[in-house]
């Protein structure tokens, strides 16, 4: 038996879920840490309470959106079964797993663009949004200090498309795209919050990086564009593609922000 079937077997669920996450937590400090020590924008230290609320929101925003999606995406399942023709899931079921998996990860990404950009354009959820945007020295922790109601809406609009065309379900075949659409998404994002000044020339029309999402959370007239979390196209796409040369002179969010309070250190705007 192995040591995590052993501690499977010993241990409730929630608690291999915060073993698990701490040990990513691990590899990620071990990965980033010394290169954003090295590549990054020299800056003065968090204070012990800041960085216990971003610890604190990534426990919470890794454990809490996968109980809170479980019920509406298995009604959004239902709901494409009955709605949609049966011709449109029979010919998403009938394709290769490599096709499934790139149109999951391409459809997950435009939905997952609209639910960040109506998140900030949608005065409701920009209050929930706006936890986000509210560190002013971006660093890979960053990626998790999401309230947990902006990632379930955010996670519905790129998950519902995916179980409404049957490229998503329970069964394990179904769930390649999400699982996939998740791990890309959380991955890349600790990568383009983390605080490292490169640049990857050319590359930077295909994917995101650290300078096009730094833009993002610039403190004033551009934290209204480069929405996607991986595809830039999408952003020249629906005109909100901003990248020049130069880095943001700050981040943050103006002062007169109003956020939806979890940790007071985190959230001071409002």
């Amino acid at each position: 038996m192995s040591l995590l079937q052993t501690l499977q077997t010993h241990l409730p669920g929630l608690a291999v879920d915060v073993l698990r996450l701490s040990l990513w937590l691990v590899l990620l400090a071990i990965i980033f840490v010394p290169l954003e020590r090295y590549f990054g924008e020299r800056h003065a230290g968090r204070s012990r309470t800041e960085l216990a609320s971003d610890l604190g929101f990534y426990f919470i925003s890794s454990l809490l959106p996968a109980v809170l999606l479980a019920a509406p995406l298995a009604l959004v399942a239902i709901a494409g079964q009955r709605l949609l023709p049966d011709a449109l899931p029979a010919a998403m079921t009938a394709l290769p797993l490599w096709a499934k998996l790139l149109l999951g990860l391409l459809i997950g990404e435009v939905g997952t663009y609209w639910g960040h950009r109506l998140s900030h354009e949608v005065p409701w959820l920009w209050r929930y949004h706006a936890v986000h945007h509210s560190t002013e020295q971006l660093y890979f922790l960053a990626n998790t200090r999401t309230h947990p109601v902006d990632m379930v809406v955010t996670r519905l609009f790129g998950l519902t498309p995916l179980y409404l065309l049957g490229l998503a379900g329970p069964n394990a075949a179904g769930s390649a795209a999400p699982v996939l659409l998740l791990l890309i998404g959380t991955v890349w994002g600790f990568f383009i919050h983390a605080n490292l000044r490169w640049r990857f020339g050319p590359l930077e029309w295909l994917v995101a990086t650290p300078a096009f999402h730094h833009w993002h959370h610039s403190k004033f007239e551009h934290i209204n564009r480069n929405y996607a979390s991986t595809l830039p196209v999408l952003d020249r796409l629906f005109g909100t593609y901003h990248l020049p040369p130069e880095w943001p002179a700050s981040c943050g969010m103006p002062a007169h922000t109003t956020t939806v309070k979890i940790f007071p250190a985190a959230t001071s705007w409002g």
